[in-house]
Order: structure tokens, then sequence, then C-alpha cells
């Protein structure tokens, strides 16, 4: 990894997940996917994760095959923007360690910098076998440890699994997302107590205290020493929409009184929970951030891969109620300057 990519990494910034553009065929658009990186690019965040759940696992189908398509996509109009600062690019990676392997192998190849490992679907393994799993990607490609909350295909993992992973030595970040404060206390832990915690960044994903965790400094007794940590940052879906007020609010978040934090926080929180559908379990969450790139212009519809894939009863609604509610939080006015400059 370069040293510009891992100084980037370790001090923090904002990674969104990047979506899939459909036509209403279900055929990847790849003049609007190729947008929509260029916009992250423009808004100021400092990475894109691709092929994430954001993306939708079922690039990776036989029948759809996009999983490689769409990386080099990405990675293509990163190469074209000519970037003077870095701009750090995480591969999704996840299925059985054949097939994670493959996949770390092709992202490394197009330029990734690191591979985000979800551990869906892997139920079956034992915290002994996922390390061997985890163990194998790290060989292919950097990794970027994921911590999926159960409710969405994750499960929870024990302190000494979290302790073993720290130990692995190309694991470089993780992504912490149970949306729990004592499985997220476990791992901030296990990264204080290992000798690799300054090699290790960590990045929220717990969509329901993205700002608290940005702010929070943890502080534990290791050895007899006092060791602290934060997040470095955020590797999200939520990130995906309104992002140029996202690397605003990043670079301001730590002027913010208190007071202004925590009121902020509750308001990204709501807008959160309308897009991501909480109340019907998730199942609206790629949905929702379609819903929002399609108001703005980025995306023709809300198609999804899976066609049962939809906005929830009441989602609609919710956005129209954040939105109106919070509209300090979008960049509706600097998407609209983006896009008639940016014609497909």
């Amino acid at each position: 990894m370069q040293p510009s990519i891992e100084q980037l990494l370790y001090s923090g910034t904002v990674i969104p997940a990047h979506p899939l553009a459909l036509t209403a065929e279900c055929k990847l658009d790849e003049a609007r996917q190729r947008r929509l990186t260029r916009y992250y690019i423009a808004a100021g965040a400092g990475g894109v994760a691709v092929g994430v759940h954001t993306t939708q696992f079922a690039i990776r189908h036989p029948s759809i095959n996009l999983y490689e398509t769409v990386l080099r996509l990405a990675a293509e109009e990163i190469e074209k923007a000519e970037l003077t600062r870095p701009f750090i690019k995480v591969a999704g990676v996840c299925g059985p360690t054949e097939q994670a392997i493959k996949e770390a192998r092709l992202a490394a190849g197009l330029g990734y910098h690191l591979g985000l490992v979800s551990l869906g679907g892997l139920q079956q393994l034992s915290e002994e076998q996922l390390i061997q799993h985890i163990t194998a990607v790290a060989q292919e490609i950097p990794v970027f440890g994921f911590y999926l909350q159960p409710s969405v295909g994750g499960r929870i993992l024990s302190y000494h699994f979290w302790e073993q992973l720290a130990a692995i030595p190309n694991v470089k970040a993780i992504k912490t997302a149970p949306f729990n404060r004592y499985q997220t206390l476990d791992v901030v832990r296990a990264v204080c107590s290992s000798p690799r915690r300054d090699q290790i960044a960590l990045y929220t994903g717990n969509d329901d205290n993205i700002l608290a965790d940005l702010l929070t400094t943890y502080r534990f007794t290791v050895n007899g020493q006092t060791v602290e940590k934060g997040f470095a940052g955020g590797l999200l879906g939520h990130w995906s929409v309104w992002t140029s007020n996202v690397a605003s609010l990043f670079a301001d978040i730590r002027h913010m009184s208190p007071q202004e934090v925590l009121r902020t926080g509750i308001a990204v929180t709501d807008m959160n929970a309308a897009l991501f559908d909480p109340s019907h379990a998730f199942a609206g969450s790629i949905a929702g951030i379609h819903e929002v790139l399609r108001r703005q212009g980025f995306l023709e519809g809300i198609w999804c891969l899976d066609p049962e894939e939809t906005l929830s009863p009441g989602q609609l609604e919710e956005i129209d109620r954040v939105t109106a509610a919070y509209p300090e939080l979008t960049d509706d006015a600097f998407v609209r300057a983006f896009l008639a400059k940016d014609k497909i």
C-alpha cells in the first residue's frame, strides 16, 4: 500500500459504499455508474467501496456477472480524474475461501488497496476457521475487517476472535457495524490490546451512531499502560447519498459544540432510519438509497437486481419527512451544479 494511501486510511476519511446503477431492464447503466463515481470524487470523499452490500451481492451471480465490471469502471473513473490527493479504493470480498481469494486477486489486479471481507453466508464456519479464511485473503490483498450485524446476515463474534484478527499482519482496518455498543466495545478493546493497534484503523459502520462514533475516544489499561483509540472515519452506505454534505460535516465535526454534535447526530440517525428501513429489518435499505439518488437525478429508477427488493410500506413517506425536516444535511444544490456540468 502506498504511504499516502496508508496515511489517509489511518488519519481518517469518508468512504461511501458505491451503489449500482441499473436500467428498467435491470441491466447495468454504465454511464450512470461511472457518473456516480465521479460524484463521490467531486463531493470530497476520500475513497469508495465497490462490490459491497450497497452494490448488491447479486452482482456475483453467474447469470449477472458484474463484479469485475463494477470494480473496473470505478477504478477507471478514479484514474481518469488524475487526482492530486490520495483516494482509497476498497473492494468487497465475500463467499467461501476459494471465491474470496479469487475476488481479492481480481481486486488487487485492478489496483484496489483493500478488500472489505464480509463473513456473511459463512455461518457454518467456526471462529478459528473464519480466522483462517481471512488470513488466506490477507495474503492476496490488505484486509479491511468487517463486523456485520446479525440482522442482515452477520453473526456475533467473540472478543477472542477480534484479538486473533488484529494479529493478522495484513489487516489494516476494521469496519465495526454490529449496531451494538457491547460488540463495538469488543472490537475496539481487542485492537487496543494488540501490539498492532497503531497499524489498524477503525471505521464506523454503525448507522445508528455515526457522529458519536467519530468523536468517541476509547481508553483501556493494557499491560499497565493507558491506551487510547478512536474511529478514524467511516465506511457507510448512508454516505453514498448527500456525500458533499457528509464530507463537510466530517471536516467540521470536531469543531462543533457538544450540544450541536448531539443534535446533529440524532438528525443523522433519523435520516438513516428513513433510508435503511430498520422498522422492516432493513429490507428497503438499498432501495432507500436509490430513491434519494433517483430524486437527485443520478438514477432513472430504484430498480434492484432482486425484483423483490424495493421500498417498504411507508418508507417513501419517511424519506419525504426527513428530507423536509433536515435540508441542511442534504446536498441537492451541490448535486444540481454537478449534474449541470457532468452530462451523460
